[in-house]
């Protein structure tokens, strides 16, 4: 029991330090590669509540799949993450700190507060077939159809305008020389 505790709070640390790596990047390849940390985080959280098939497809999925695409797509459009001059920010240094600095204080109240309350009050059954194939399937292919239908125009509405930007960018480059 204690072991799996250890591999849950590691493994949410890594999540949530993943997603904020990958906002702060400059750079869009290290922001994918963020990414990529946090979703493989997440996942090992979904095979600890039994959810191996939605574990599974995390990896497959979208670190596999969706994330080779981003980082395909980032190369052809040959985005090097330039140096941007820095703006000088509206909000002093001692605020970021004093909020930085609250914000640490609440994450650390919330996990004592879990670490004390007994496990039976914030976590459920959520049945023997929670993460399952069956069950996925089923609402993916009733409930949510048309969102999951959507989503698939959209990244290719994504793919074809990269594409598109590219050849653009690529014909004005061999314009001026």
């Amino acid at each position: 029991m204690m072991l799996e505790t250890a591999v849950f709070y590691a493994a949410a640390v890594i999540a949530v330090f993943g997603a904020i790596m990958m906002v702060l990047q400059r750079n869009p390849v290290a922001s994918v590669l963020y990414l990529i940390l946090s979703l493989v985080a997440q996942a090992v959280l979904y095979v600890q509540l039994a959810a191996m098939f939605v574990g599974s497809l995390l990896i497959i999925i979208y670190a596999g799949a969706i994330l080779v695409l981003f980082l395909f797509v980032i190369m052809l459009l040959n985005l090097r993450g330039e140096k941007i001059e820095q703006e000088k920010s509206p909000i002093p240094t001692a605020t970021k700190l004093i909020l930085s600095l609250l914000f640490f204080v609440e994450l650390v109240m919330i996990f004592r507060q879990f670490s004390t309350m007994p496990t039976s009050e914030y976590i459920t059954d959520a049945g023997w077939q929670f993460g399952d194939v069956v069950p996925v399937a089923e609402l993916l292919f009733t409930k949510y159809l048309y969102p999951f239908e959507l989503t698939s125009i959209l990244l290719l509405v994504a793919i074809v305008g990269a594409v598109i930007m590219a050849k653009r960018e690529k014909g004005e480059d061999e314009g001026e020389m």
